[in-house]
């Protein structure tokens, strides 16, 4: 007996049914599709799929940026901030407003030289 879908899961069944495929490429190829996807507001994977010609599933994306985290990278952040590296939401918190004032310095402009 096969059972009906939710309809709000209705929408996600052909995501669902996607498979993640990855490329061995050399590092020119990947440094050429990351500077396009980079030039264009893109990520990684929609540019490839201009490149292959398929259609961009513009879902509402919230940006963001991932890295993994070993228990050790958590004790080192710890230490770093002067907090619990069990307290891994407190450590994200911090990291997340590092990487925030990183961004706010890459974009002032930078001291203008003066030519001798």
């Amino acid at each position: 007996m096969k059972t009906e879908l939710p309809s709000s899961w209705r929408s996600a069944q052909s995501a669902l049914r996607a498979v993640q495929v990855a490329f061995d490429v050399s590092e020119s190829v990947l440094q050429a599709i990351r500077a396009a996807a980079y030039e264009n507001n893109l990520s990684n994977s929609d540019q490839v799929r201009v490149v292959l010609g398929l259609p961009l599933l513009r879902q509402a994306k919230r940006p963001r940026l991932t890295v993994s985290l070993s228990e050790t990278d958590y004790q080192l952040l710890g230490a770093r901030y002067d907090l619990d590296p069990g307290d891994s939401l407190a450590i994200k918190e911090r990291v997340g407003a590092t990487l925030i004032a990183f961004a706010e310095k890459q974009r002032k402009p930078r001291g203008k030289r003066s030519t001798p």
